[in-house]
């Protein structure tokens, strides 16, 4: 072969692999750097958790029907308010659960009877009270520019622990404020994006992850012996830096993808007992149910992060209707712990469950006539923890009496991040990445550690 159709070839590789340029590990520190960028690594110091689950609850779930107990607000219902409208009272009941007698409603009685596995933050903030905006500082912790979800960075400090799976997996993402891009891995390598299943406003019994099985016309030897070669070409022919690393293991995890995916995803060999405790085949259940479920399963085999959404929290109006809401993931969710701890996955596995803000107390007002509903409110709402070394049956944190603002305990959206990291056994100053000559960080400038919360 002569020089210049050498050169050719060489040059033609070279650009295709610009498809895949993105999986550069520059920013790694020499450390974390290997051949494969999901390989397992040790965080900064001994992490009590070794894996999330993150309950998305999209649209703003309403703590005042679900674990913000305000006797005030009951009382005061119909009167005037700070706001437009009048304060509007709990459209449920609450009662004290459990040893650590924690208020829940009886929208949950699921979840009443888990209360002493939670850490509950009843005086959580955010930084916006608009959708747009808060869904991805929820998951990246910025808005104004792109920035690698949550997921992404702890997939890119720990790895993760089954090379034949991704590191990281969303089920039935929101497609608006932010979509892909709350899940994606931004400018660092796109190996640490998210898998995603499905998407919302779909059945997740019929998602499929998209090109997994695809072959392009080819058959499955035949693919085979393809891809070993484009790897022996890309090995022999191209540098062997890092990011060419990096795009090599990207492909042949794709290819491992194949018979491994697959199997994790079928939730046909769980137990009856398994499918009822999570609601699957049942009309509210099923679908939240699946994802649950999923979300252990994935766990299970080795996945580190894996997010699942709930979504048609905004009660603007219809909130007598909430009950009928929270009885979709009630069940769901109450299994999912009951399942990790059985398991002896909940001690190192952390949960989160959070909205991406709150609602007000007082009724919400639309062209001048009040509703039976709430705005959004970000000064002052609920989320709560589970494993992963938090203090189980905890609250921490409150509002005034009328739920208006955080008054003691305030629990930033960064501080979460950086609690959840810390967890994760990271200092979150120094969990960083170079990217156009700045290190970039989840917190940004921000966030403390929230220490009265660890076990």
């Amino acid at each position: 072969m002569n020089n210049s159709l050498q050169s050719s070839r060489r040059n033609w590789l070279k650009a295709a692999s610009c498809g895949l340029g993105a999986l550069t590990v520059s920013g790694l520190a020499p450390s974390t750097a290997s051949a494969n960028l999901l390989s397992p690594r040790q965080p900064h110091f001994a992490p009590k958790a070794n894996r999330v689950i993150f309950l998305f609850i999209n649209g703003g779930p309403s703590q005042f029907e679900s674990f913000d107990y305000k006797p005030l607000l009951k009382k005061a219902g119909g009167k005037k308010g700070m706001k437009k409208g009048t304060l509007l009272a709990p459209q449920t009941e609450f009662a004290r659960y459990g040893e650590s007698g924690m208020w829940v409603s009886d929208a949950f009685p699921h979840m009443a009877k888990q209360v002493d596995r939670l850490c509950m933050l009843n005086a959580m903030s955010a930084p916006s009270r608009a959708h747009p905006i808060a869904i991805p500082m929820l998951h990246t912790g910025e808005f104004q520019f792109t920035r690698p979800s949550f997921g992404s960075w702890v997939t890119y400090g720990l790895g993760t622990e089954n090379q034949d799976l991704p590191g990281f997996f969303t089920i039935k993402p929101t497609r608006t404020f932010g979509g892909p891009s709350n899940y994606g891995s931004a400018f660092l390598p796109s190996t640490y994006q998210a898998t995603r299943l499905g998407w919302e406003g779909q059945s997740v019994k019929s998602a499929a992850i998209n090109n997994l099985t695809s072959q392009h016309g080819l058959s499955s030897s035949t693919a085979d012996r393809t891809l070993e070669l484009a790897q022996l070409m890309n090995r022999r022919v191209l540098p062997q830096t890092e990011d060419v690393r990096g795009v090599i293991d990207s492909l042949e995890l794709s290819e491992r993808m194949q018979s491994a995916v697959p199997k994790v995803l079928d939730i046909s060999s769980e137990s009856k007992e398994t499918l009822d405790a999570y609601g699957v085949d049942g009309k509210a259940t099923d679908d939240f149910g699946r994802q649950c479920l999923l979300a252990r399963r994935l766990v299970e085999a080795g996945v580190r992060f894996v997010e699942v959404t709930s979504s048609g929290w905004d009660h603007h109006s219809g909130l007598e209707k909430f009950p009928d809401k929270a009885a979709t993931i009630d069940q769901p969710i109450a299994a999912l712990l009951t399942d990790l701890d059985q398991r002896g996955l909940l001690e190192d596995t952390l949960v989160l469950w959070t909205g991406e803000f709150g609602r007000t107390p007082e009724t919400q007002v639309l062209d001048g006539e009040e509703k039976i509903g709430r705005d959004h409110n970000c000064d002052g709402f609920t989320a709560w923890l589970a494993g992963g070394g938090t203090k189980a049956g905890f609250t921490h944190g409150i509002t005034d009496e009328f739920g208006y603002a955080a008054i003691d305990g305030n629990v930033h959206l960064h501080d979460l991040h950086a609690t959840m990291l810390h967890l994760l056994g990271f200092d979150h100053t120094k969990l960083t990445y170079r990217y156009g000559g700045r290190d970039f960080r989840l917190t940004n400038i921000h966030g403390e550690v929230v220490q009265e919360i660890m076990a």
